[in-house]
């Protein structure tokens, strides 16, 4: 008689009885996460996004892979509805969701551009909203409207719910966003502004996706349908180690930083993206970058030496335990016309203002993958 020799069968994961998500304890920035301890603790838990919106009416960020957002947005387009797009400020290039319109259908979309706290108090406000509507119009979108806000410091959340009452005409909102633009913070300042907090916030599957979909009542009637954040490996902010994210997301407002270059010099971010002056009159170059990244200057002709003895040290981040974890560093030679006012952007660094008309010849180094390149200039 033969023993009956079978595979053990694999135990089914637990899943969250608030979203149904697969419970895990490693990955914060994904859905059903829930720390370890509460894990081991409880047999029937809620996921900590199910937890902060049951129990505080707060919402936190959960991400999602392009491939996984893209058949999100093909939902959307079913249904009758307003989409908002929050863009950030910082990295329009970065943020900005290309092609939004083949996937939401006829939907009107309201275009949200945050983090206005972090721009020079003198912006003039005007100027900035139709550079927004350019670079929107560049990247393929028609937004029915675009407001500037700054959720953190709750700037211009009046402007955009009165947006949103205004373009929605009583429909659902879903709001959509890239990773680290702030789409949260802005969705908990609409909620503490104008919430119902008769109905509670609740929480359930997008059709044909494994994402989960938090419906927030508004006091009006409608409903906010927030969404998971996009993540865009074309971003540095995707390819740096996390606990290099400190120095290159900005926390307080840019001090613009102004270098007066000769030919032949090159400015250092960190050991994370390399800019070099190559051929010009001297001129000044104004970098709109994180207070918290420290940037070094040299000469051409010196700087791949400093590169290979001090990115780790005096060149960080990325720290030296750091190094292997990072792409090679990719060269792109930018030509700056004369007559012509250009920011060379690094998408989730920040951007470099050429404040000559004289014209130059430029190259920017940065990891395999990352967006750079040359734009009108913001400011």
């Amino acid at each position: 008689m033969k023993d009956d020799m079978r595979e053990p069968r694999e135990a089914a994961p637990r899943r969250c009885f608030g979203c149904g998500a697969a419970l895990q304890s490693e990955h914060e920035e994904l859905p059903g996460f829930v720390p370890r301890a509460v894990l081991e603790r409880e047999e029937d838990a809620l996921c900590r996004r199910c937890f902060r919106i049951r129990h505080y009416n707060e919402i936190s960020a959960v991400t999602a892979d392009p491939d996984a957002f893209l058949r999100l947005l093909g939902g959307i387009a079913e249904t009758d509805c307003l989409v908002v797009h929050i863009a950030d400020l910082y990295d329009m290039e970065g943020s900005l969701i290309t092609g939004l319109h083949r996937f939401v259908g006829r939907n009107p979309v309201l275009l949200v551009a945050n983090k206005l706290d972090l721009l020079p108090k003198v912006t003039n406000r005007s100027r900035l909203l139709a550079w927004v509507l350019r670079q929107a119009r560049r990247n393929g979108l028609e937004p029915a409207e675009a407001v500037l806000c700054s959720a953190r410091r709750n700037e211009g959340v009046d402007r955009v719910a009165e947006a949103i009452r205004r373009l929605a005409g009583g429909r659902d909102v879903y709001v959509v966003g890239a990773t680290n633009v702030g789409k949260s913070a802005l969705i908990n300042r609409l909620i503490a502004e104008y919430g119902d907090f008769a109905r509670e916030l609740t929480v359930s599957r997008y059709p044909g996706t494994t994402l989960d979909a938090v419906r927030i009542p508004l006091r009006d009637g409608m409903q906010l349908v927030d969404t998971p954040g996009i993540v865009y490996s074309h971003r540095l902010t995707e390819v740096v180690p996390r606990r290099a994210l400190g120095a290159i997301l900005p926390e307080k407002p840019f001090r613009p930083l102004t270098y007066q270059l000769n030919a032949r010099q090159t400015l250092f971010f960190g050991g994370l993206v390399r800019f070099d002056f190559l051929e010009g009159e001297r001129q000044s170059f104004t970098a709109y970058v994180s207070p918290a990244l420290k940037v070094h200057r040299t000469k051409l002709e010196r700087a791949d030496e400093l590169f290979a003895a001090q990115r780790g040290k005096l060149l960080v981040p990325p720290s030296e335990e750091d190094l292997e974890r990072m792409p090679p560093l990719v060269r792109h030679e930018l030509r700056i016309g004369s007559d012509q006012h250009r920011d060379v952007f690094v998408s989730g660094l920040g951007w470099i203002k050429a404040n000559s008309t004289a014209g130059a010849l430029v190259a920017l180094h940065v990891p395999t993958g990352v967006r750079a390149g040359l734009r009108e200039v913001m400011l």
